[in-house]
Parts: structure tokens; C-alpha cells; sequence
């Protein structure tokens, strides 16, 4: 299981970015957290062309595939879709890794038993303004 953000664990950091000036203002080499919806689809196209990492934050199955179709690196999800995303993963074989959000340990034993890729706390995610 991949950790993001535990305190035990050191992780890299995800950059919450709105626009593509933003990326400018992230560090070399790090991933771009955005939400999926139609309006950030050429920051998410742009940043996949160019090689940058991207986390995807979606809300429902149909985002899902979307993510898996657009190539981001990381699927960001809510707890609740967690067991449908990694079986939608292995079914499909998607190279995005099934990251679900945790606000404490004590979901982690659910999430490991349920297979998904990882979790990832809320300090992993940094907000950059444009």
C-alpha cells in the first residue's frame, strides 16, 4: 500500500492547482492534484502531453474510466468508491494507482483489506494559487 501524507511515512506531496499558471508555481518533477471536471480538462491533457504527474481527484464510476482514459498517474476517490475503483483497475488493467482519502489510521485496515493502491491524508496536498 502506498502512503501519502502519514506521519510515519515520508511521501511526496500533491500541488492543488485551478489553472495552468499554476503549474508554473509547483516544484520540478511533482504532481498536480486537480479536480476532474470539464473545465480542467486541457490542464489535465496539457499536463499528460507533458509528461507531468497527475492525481485526479473524481466522484463517481463514470469519472473513473474517464481518469483511466486521460492517463493520470493517481485516481483520488472518497472512501465509498474505493472496492468498485480497484475492481474497475483490475478488471480494465489501468496503470493509474486507486488512492482513497483517509482522515484517520483506523480506515487503513479496511482499505488494505479491500486491495486498493493507497491512501492519502489530507497534508499530502498543498494548495497553489495561481
Amino acid at each position: 500500500m502506498i502512503f501519502f501524507g502519514h506521519r510515519f511515512i515520508d511521501s511526496e506531496k500533491f500541488y492543488h492547482i485551478h489553472s495552468m499558471d499554476a503549474i508554473e508555481n509547483t516544484p520540478a518533477n511533482s504532481t498536480i492534484f486537480v479536480e476532474f471536471n470539464e473545465e480542467n480538462l486541457e490542464l489535465i491533457k496539457f499536463a499528460t502531453k507533458n509528461s507531468v504527474s497527475i492525481a485526479l481527484h473524481v466522484e463517481n464510476i463514470t469519472q473513473i474510466t474517464y481518469a483511466s482514459a486521460l492517463h493520470v498517474n493517481y485516481i483520488v476517490l472518497q472512501k465509498e468508491l474505493a472496492k468498485t475503483a480497484q475492481n474497475l483497475a483490475e478488471n480494465y488493467l489501468f496503470d493509474a494507482k486507486i488512492i482513497v482519502h483517509v482522515d484517520e489510521d483506523s480506515e487503513i485496515e479496511e482499505l488494505a483489506l479491500l486491495g486498493v493502491d493507497g491512501v492519502i491524508y489530507q497534508n499530502a496536498i498543498i494548495k497553489i494559487n495561481s
